[in-house]
């Protein structure tokens, strides 16, 4: 097994303004993809390689929330200037930017629809 994680999924309750804070927080590109009862835009990521995937996902019975499963999102090359974007785009920093000796740094915050999502970065 290459990835631990094959694909995300994360929950929304407002399709456009979740699409607008994630592509600016992260600088990805997201891409609609409707499928049928659900609102659906694919994160950028390298399926060719093997590279992790993920989308959001708004429709019936899909919720966001701040309990269970974290995910974290590729920071780049430093977290914190995705973390900067976070609260100027309608989110709130949980927790800032923290030093997770040789495994790099981590930070969590609030998205606009209520999810806590992590950023991981090396630097």
């Amino acid at each position: 097994m290459k990835n631990a994680i094959s694909w995300f999924e994360i929950p929304v309750k407002d399709y456009e303004r979740a699409k607008t804070f994630y592509s600016s927080v992260t600088g990805s590109e997201i891409v609609d993809h409707p499928m049928e009862n659900y609102k659906y835009g694919l994160f950028s990521y390298d399926m060719k390689n093997g590279g992790v995937g993920g989308a959001l996902i708004q429709g019936e019975g899909i919720n966001p929330s701040v309990d269970g499963a974290i995910i974290y999102l590729n920071g780049g090359e430093d977290l914190q200037v995705s973390l900067s974007k976070v609260e100027s785009n309608g989110g709130k920093i949980v927790m800032p930017k923290t030093d997770i000796g040789e495994n790099g740094f981590m930070a969590h915050f609030l998205d606009t629809e209520g999810n806590k999502i992590a950023l991981h970065s090396m630097n």
